[in-house]
């Protein structure tokens, strides 16, 4: 799913669809910070092997693919 590095291009462009598809640009903000939190502590126990991508930049992309791809989602 996610490659070693994260292009600058690819993530600038994912960023800006969320914040364009969201009602309130406020709550996508808050989201992909929760989000980028949960993936640091994720790193710290080491459950992630991808531990090279910054968890913003890992946060941005998993939404923007949930966004995108909801078929996708557990549930």
């Amino acid at each position: 799913m996610l490659k070693a590095s994260v292009d600058s291009q690819d993530l600038a462009t994912r960023g800006e669809s969320l914040i364009r598809h969201s009602p309130n640009r406020y709550l996508t903000t808050v989201r992909i910070a929760f989000r980028a939190k949960q993936r640091r502590f994720d790193d710290f126990d080491g459950l992630l092997e991808e531990s090279s991508i910054k968890p913003v930049h890992r946060a941005i992309v998993e939404l923007s693919d949930e966004q995108d791809q909801p078929d996708l989602l557990p549930g």
